[in-house]
């Protein structure tokens, strides 16, 4: 077909795959919060672990990937045409190159994840648009400089003009430095215009759940921290938000047909920002 032609990825035969499935991954146990498939008996014994303490998990992972169709969705409608999606997880569709070339065909998506089995489905992501242009990279947040060497390298967006970059449900997974690497990031989109999609679980609404999770998740080797409002609007700093500015996931901008999900089911704080 035309569209495949004009998709990237890095293939298993780049780069060494090892999916390490007898350690839990954060990408395959939201997979499982999404009723997905692809997850392993180590991801779903530690889901079992932070459903105990937080039944609400699948609550808050649907609620997530609705505010990002929204997001995604609005700045389409914007006229932004690129979009940088960073800890993609596992390819559910609609994904987010499926829901910005709905609205604008010649939309172009990188999307990048550091979980060898996200790589192993990276086809899934690459079904363009004949118009548009979809690449996987795989890389790692926490190193964000070759990280975006890595988007860099793909040729598929272009730096001298917005891009919106997606950090959903994402940087709660670096408990230490996660500011650091989103000025980074931000940093990179020069142009004015580009965006700054973001999700992050927060201990606003159910301080003792969020609490309850953290622990679970530390002990299953794959740290979490909260983070409230105050420390979720640093992201934003010089940035400008869009109605209705920070608030929690459901709450963003909310279609009449949603799932009704409270504040506290949901758990994280969403937003997003322009570069003015």
């Amino acid at each position: 077909m035309a569209a495949e032609q004009h998709d990237d990825t890095v293939t298993p035969s780049d780069a060494e795959v090892n999916l390490a499935i007898h350690r839990p991954h954060t990408a395959r146990m939201y997979d499982y919060f999404l009723d997905g498939t692809t997850n392993f008996p180590a991801d779903r014994e530690a889901a079992g672990h932070a459903l105990a303490v937080f039944p609400q998990a699948p609550f808050a992972a649907r609620a997530n990937r609705a505010f990002m169709h929204r997001a995604t969705r609005a700045l389409a409608r914007s006229g932004i045409t690129q979009f940088l999606d960073i800890g993609t997880g596992i390819p559910t569709s609609p994904n987010l190159h499926e829901i910005a070339q709905r609205t604008e065909p010649r939309a172009r998506i990188v999307y990048a994840d550091n979980d060898p089995i996200v790589l192993t489905h990276a086809q899934a992501l690459l079904h363009s648009s004949p118009e548009g242009r979809t690449a996987y990279v795989q890389a790692d947040v926490r190193e964000p400089e070759a990280l975006l060497e890595a988007v860099r390298a793909t040729g598929v967006l272009d730096f001298t003009r917005p891009i919106a970059l997606s950090l959903v449900a994402l940087l709660h997974f670096v408990p230490e430095g996660a500011h650091e690497i989103a000025e980074t990031l931000r940093n990179a989109m020069t142009v004015r215009g580009s965006a700054l999609v973001m999700s992050h679980f927060t201990p606003d609404y159910a301080p003792q759940d969020a609490a309850r999770m953290e622990r679970v998740y530390r002990d299953n080797g794959n740290p979490v921290r909260a983070r409230d409002h105050d420390e979720f609007s640093r992201f934003f700093t010089g940035w400008d938000l869009l109605d209705p500015g920070i608030t929690s996931t459901p709450r963003w901008r909310p279609e009449p047909d949603a799932e009704r999900i409270s504040d506290a089911q949901a758990s994280c704080l969403a937003a997003v920002a322009v570069r003015p």
